[in-house]
């Protein structure tokens, strides 16, 4: 305990008079005698001239709290301080509280809500990290599935016929040439594909190719009696439409594999001839796309390895093309990225030089980048510009086509770079240089190799067999095409 100074300024208990100061100097209350007074509360009397010093030297926050001692000490009972010492020693035995309270789990019973078990609680929080992650992993990794992924016709299939009216592009297949055999090539069994227009009466579905049907004119025949040989009418112009007949339940099947902007003629079909679409369109009846990928299942999946010979990248950036018009948007860009870059066209339009003997896929194989420029912008229209040219051939497209969220829709977002990532064809060209400098970030857009394989549309043979097992899924389905050109060209 602290003791107060003795009138004549002497110590009384051993302290120095700058730490007695601040601990237990005050004037008397009440403005009697000045004088100090110690925790024991004994009046200690000091000369006036050292009083004055002292007090000169307290501040203010001491002096109240000297005060208060002081008021204590005088009118508070023995008993209520003997207490107050007791419990200050009692806390000083004390241990001091943690810095951090571990967490025992929400409070149980009715007053913390739900009255869960710290285990339960865990689980939940497990649970929903888990579906957070999955959510996430489907949403922006996983590829939407195709439409014959998951549909299956019923086991065993039934059998039906489906005649291809014309020869598209005349091709290969003539008039009683067999159709592919789609249980060869796609596993699809119950398919029976024919060309020959005697089997008109007993098709389930004729496919009409749009190219071919607007150029020709060619239709099929009103009803007439069976017989052993049949005499077609194949010029029924376009007044007869409504008095065609077709045999009961017969589909008749819009099959077109160009865009908007090259299909003429679209608005002549605008009288619910047809029952069913089948195009690159992802929302026709048949969806049958220019490619797509699919997981990897063996390393003979093409394009095989992880990623391609780097080695024999010595070249930049190459566009093959066939079809020239300086009123193409891809004809335009190609103007503008040449003044930046060196571009190596192929092909027989434009300044393009002949495609080696070598091929297609093995000359776009020694460039690091393909501009793989769409004919022109429309939904869906991705065709083996990506998926052959550029993913086959091992070079990352530099695509010009529909949206970035729309080819976001097939192909993961770091497989390909979009022209409309940049806000100008000298901020493309610059990325690409940086690309080329830099192995390690070009390398990133083949991630897609470790988990995906190609495949790339086979004309003619799958959308013919693809509308077969279409026929064999849908069953008795009734539908028209009531405005053809409308759907297609939105």
């Amino acid at each position: 305990m602290w003791r107060a100074r003795s009138p004549s300024g002497k110590l009384r208990g051993g302290a120095s008079v700058g730490r007695e100061a601040h601990l237990s100097l005050a004037r008397g209350p009440g403005g009697g005698e000045p004088g100090v007074w110690c925790l024991e509360s004994e009046h200690c009397p000091l000369p006036p001239q050292a009083s004055q010093a002292l007090e000169g030297e307290l501040p203010r926050r001491a002096r109240r709290r000297a005060e208060l001692q002081q008021y204590e000490s005088r009118y508070a009972s023995s008993q209520s301080l003997d207490l107050g010492r007791a419990a200050a020693a009692a806390a000083r035995a004390q241990p001091p509280p943690p810095m951090c309270v571990p967490w025992k789990g929400p409070p149980q019973g009715w007053r913390g809500g739900v009255g869960l078990s710290r285990r339960a609680w865990l689980l939940i929080i497990a649970w929903f990290l888990t579906f957070s992650a999955l959510a996430v992993y489907f949403s922006l990794i996983q590829l939407p599935p195709l439409p014959w992924a998951y549909l299956r016709p019923p086991a065993p299939p039934h059998q039906v016929t489906v005649l291809m009216w014309w020869k598209p592009f005349f091709s290969k297949y003539r008039s009683h040439s067999p159709g592919p055999n789609c249980q060869l090539l796609f596993n699809l069994s119950g398919c029976r594909l024919v060309t020959d227009r005697i089997r008109y009466w007993e098709a389930q579905a004729v496919l009409f190719h749009h190219w071919d049907l607007v150029r020709s004119q060619d239709w099929p025949p009103p009803r007439i009696e069976r017989g052993d040989k049949l005499k077609l009418n194949t010029t029924a112009p376009q007044a007869v439409y409504g008095h065609l007949t077709r045999p009961p339940g017969q589909r008749w099947v819009w099959m077109n594999f160009e865009s908007p902007s090259n299909s003429i003629r679209l608005g002549s079909f605008d009288s619910s001839l047809f029952n069913w679409t089948l195009s690159y369109r992802a929302d026709s009846d048949i969806f049958v796309p220019y490619g797509y990928l699919y997981p990897r299942s063996s390393p003979q999946d093409q394009p095989s390895g992880l990623y391609p010979s780097l080695a024999q990248k010595q070249r930049l950036v190459a566009w093959v093309v066939s079809h020239w018009s300086e009123s193409q948007a891809r004809v335009r860009y190609y103007h503008k990225l040449r003044q930046y870059l060196k571009v190596d066209v192929y092909g027989k339009g434009g300044p393009g030089q002949p495609v080696p003997d070598s091929g297609l896929l093995h000359t776009v194989g020694r460039y690091k980048f393909y501009l793989a420029f769409e004919n022109s912008q429309h939904l869906d229209y991705i065709t083996e510009k990506l998926w052959r040219n550029a993913f086959l051939a091992g070079a990352v497209p530099v695509v010009l086509g529909p949206s970035r969220a729309n080819y976001e829709r097939f192909v993961p977002r770091n497989a390909f770079i979009h022209v409309d990532d940049f806000p100008n064809v000298a901020a493309l060209a610059s990325y690409l240089r940086f690309l080329d400098r830099n192995q390690n970030q070009y390398k990133r857009y083949f991630d897609w190799r470790r988990r995906y394989a190609v495949h790339v549309l086979s004309f003619w043979d799958e959308p013919w067999c693809r509308a077969c097992q279409a026929l064999q899924i849908a069953g008795d389905q009734h539908k028209k095409i009531n405005n053809l050109a409308a759907w297609f060209r939105r």
